[in-house]
């Protein structure tokens, strides 16, 4: 853990001694009483805890706030449902990169069955978000929304976040016309004034269909070159180029 994160509910209570925090607290960081270790509210401040006692009642701390833990960055992934092996390594890589959220969806050429994946339930998604949130000791989880189809997704996505400070981006290698990078270069480095939207097709890709949909919704095709990406490692390549060019990356 590179950062102990704790609900706002849990601060300057005692942490169980049986919480798999305080065995890492004390059983890898092999802190004591009297030492500080990186800490954070979840959703909320970044800071030092100091430990006041350790005693069979628990492990006893004090939260300082010292930074906003890392606020998330205005860009969203829309993704189609990968496998269930990468879709724990997705949730990791885009907690840990900093995107805002993650518009999980259906696609035409989709595995149906991928959806039905126990990863997505709730409790598992969410702590494979924090794990990556931790990873890139943060405090802020990315958001997780579902959807059953490429229509459903961005119609909400249009409905509840579009402006014109608003840039929707759809990576794909059949028909795209410009690269990723040219196409972020037009906004001469002003892009941290945009909230930016990327959406990348499940492992089969786009039907002609998704993309005429995308490009009437106002999305530019675009590429990352020739080469045929797994779904989790094109989501990441994306996300890297859009921040880089963002300039949050420097």
């Amino acid at each position: 853990m590179n950062i102990v994160l704790f609900e706002n509910s849990e601060i300057n209570l005692p942490l169980s001694i049986d919480d798999n925090r305080a065995k890492h607290i004390i059983q890898i960081l092999h802190k004591k009483e009297g030492e500080f270790f990186d800490a954070g509210i979840i959703g909320g401040k970044a800071g030092k805890a100091k430990i006041l006692k350790i005693d069979e009642t628990g492990l006893n701390f004090e939260f300082t706030e010292e930074t906003d833990g890392k606020p998330l960055y205005p860009l969203s992934m829309i993704i189609g449902f990968p496998r269930p092996i990468q879709l724990k390594r997705l949730f990791r890589d885009m907690a840990g990169l900093g995107t805002e959220s993650i518009h999980l969806t259906g696609t035409e050429l989709g595995e149906k069955s991928y959806m039905q994946s126990n990863i997505v339930e709730k409790g598992t998604a969410y702590n494979l978000l924090k794990e990556g949130t931790i990873q890139a000791k943060s405090t802020h989880i990315p958001e997780l929304i579902l959807h059953q189809n490429l229509s459903e997704c961005v119609e909400k996505i249009l409905k509840t976040n579009y402006s014109e400070k608003t840039i929707l981006i759809a990576l794909d290698n059949v028909q795209s016309k410009i690269s990723l990078t040219d196409f972020l270069d037009k906004f001469n480095k002003n892009l941290e004034n945009y909230k930016i939207f990327a959406a990348i097709g499940s492992e089969r890709g786009w039907t002609d269909k998704e993309r005429n949909f995308l490009v009437q919704k106002g999305f530019t095709l675009c590429s990352m070159g020739t080469r045929v990406l797994r779904t989790e490692t094109a989501s990441t390549v994306a996300a890297s180029i859009i921040l880089s060019k963002m300039g949050v990356l420097s």
